[in-house]
């Protein structure tokens, strides 16, 4: 398992944290460890998930992965 901690921008309050975690509790084999405004810290296993699939959750939920 591989642990990442992310960078989210357009992140401003409480709702923007559910948000995002919901969208990436979707993702199937990734594990969300933690979310708070500007970063999100996940656990998946890189065999069955891609980063660009969690980048992607990141932008549907409305906000930008940093360093994208």
């Amino acid at each position: 398992m591989t642990t990442r901690e992310l960078r989210v921008t357009g992140m401003s309050c409480g709702h923007c944290v559910m948000t995002l975690k919901k969208e990436l509790s979707r993702i199937e084999g990734l594990e969300v460890e933690d979310v708070q405004v500007g970063s999100a810290r996940v656990r998946f296993d890189e065999a069955r998930v891609d980063l660009h699939a969690v980048e992607q959750a990141v932008r549907k939920a409305g906000f930008e992965p940093a360093g994208a």
